[in-house]
């Protein structure tokens, strides 16, 4: 078991069984020693129903995924170098591709037995518009393994309006200089986006360091409960080899004690036997004497 392995199955279930399934293989890596796993897998969010919806349809349509993906790359290029022809035709399939993706993916939802509503359905044609504007988020998408929606970044206009005709112009002056304002414009917006995502990349390496240091905290504590566990098993250990060589010494007095018990009464019985035997030879040697002088008398 690992943790690719894990998420890859708790991010394709319906969120209705993510958790008891995710505590279920927590509790499973737990049982086999690997606390810092088990942690990990613990630490998995449940995702919302558009960000499921999102999983599903990454997952069960990946030929449509590559080309979203190879749209996303368009987009990002044509707003880069700023060409606004392209950039029209491409916002055109943009649009027509995310509300479709999102349609299929609502329909996944319903054949899994959950459906999802309007409001989950445009999530997830936002999340769809994300991926198209930052690459970032599009690897996170194809992971298949989102948590809750992507946002759309701020300042990518092909990800932030419907295409729309050209507006007609009464002559060949006219165009260029409105060429020349949409570009000024979409330089503004490409600063302001450079800007948020300068601070929002701040921002996340703040937290990814907060977050180095939270999961530094809890390995130190694992260590710490680990030793614990070990010194406390070790004097349980003590204590049942004292308390068995408590009864060892309990049976060795009990022991004793009737050994002594019968040496006394082998004592005592000894003692009686010398003490009748003296009584006998002291009467033996009286008859003896008495015998002795009856002879003496007789002769």
């Amino acid at each position: 078991m690992d943790l690719d392995t894990v998420a890859d199955e708790l991010y394709g279930l319906p969120p209705g069984d993510f958790t008891t399934v995710r505590d279920t293989r927590a509790k499973a890596a737990r049982a086999a020693g690997n606390r810092e796993l088990a942690a990990e897998i613990q630490r998995l969010r449940r995702p919302t129903l558009a960000a499921w919806a999102s999983n599903l349809l990454v997952r069960e349509r990946p030929a449509e995924v590559q080309t979203l993906l190879q749209l996303g790359e368009g987009l990002r290029q044509a707003h880069q170098d700023l060409d606004g022809e392209k950039l029209r035709e491409l916002s055109v399939r943009q649009h027509q591709l995310t509300f479709a993706l999102a349609q299929q993916a609502a329909q996944l939802t319903a054949q899994a037995g959950r459906g999802i509503g309007e409001a989950a359905r445009q999530d997830v044609q936002d999340t769809l518009q994300a991926v198209l504007a930052d690459s970032e988020a599009a690897e996170e998408w194809a992971t298949g393994r989102l948590a809750k929606p992507l946002s759309v970044p701020v300042g990518f206009p092909a990800a932030t309006r419907k295409p729309t005709s050209p507006a007609p112009t009464s002559g060949h002056a006219a165009r260029p200089a409105a060429e020349v304002a949409d570009l000024d414009a979409a330089r503004a917006r490409r600063d302001d986006a450079r800007k948020r995502l300068q601070e929002a990349r701040r921002q996340a390496t703040e937290a990814q360091q907060e977050l180095h240091a939270r999961e530094g905290e809890l390995a130190a504590a694992e260590k710490e409960l680990n030793r614990a566990d070990e010194a406390e098993r070790q004097a349980g250990q003590r204590v049942a080899d004292l308390s068995r060589r408590l009864r060892d010494a309990e049976s060795e007095q009990r022991q004793a004690r009737d050994t002594a018990r019968t040496a006394r009464d082998e004592t005592r019985a000894a003692d009686r036997a010398v003490r009748e035997a003296r009584r006998r030879a002291g009467d033996t040697e009286a008859r003896a004497r008495k015998l002795a002088g009856q002879t003496r008398r007789g002769t």
